[in-house]
């Protein structure tokens, strides 16, 4: 399954929801709570063990994120990894 992840703040109960395996793209105003010092750090740096989580390159450059102030391990991509991810997911869930 892949999770498409709008809202911010992002509720934990949001990530408890995804199961291993799953894909996660955060978007919008989700980036921002992606950052190293980050309340959700632990929890994502947990996820990262057994999910794929990205964030799309064009949110971070707007919101003035640096690559290197993401929590470690999650991917960058862009519009085309996106689609990619949509089509190796048939099963999406979107959270705004």
């Amino acid at each position: 399954m892949l999770h498409l992840i709008f809202q911010s703040p992002i509720e934990v109960a949001v990530l408890e929801r995804i199961e291993l395996g799953d894909a996660v793209v955060f978007l919008e105003n989700a980036v921002l709570r992606l950052l190293k010092n980050g309340l959700l750090s632990e929890k994502l740096t947990q996820l990262l063990s057994t999910n794929r989580l990205c964030v799309l390159s064009e949110d971070v450059a707007v919101r003035g994120i640096a690559a290197d102030e993401l929590v470690e391990g999650i991917d960058i991509i862009d519009y085309a990894g996106l689609a990619e991810l949509t089509v190796d997911n048939h099963v999406i869930q979107s959270w705004a």
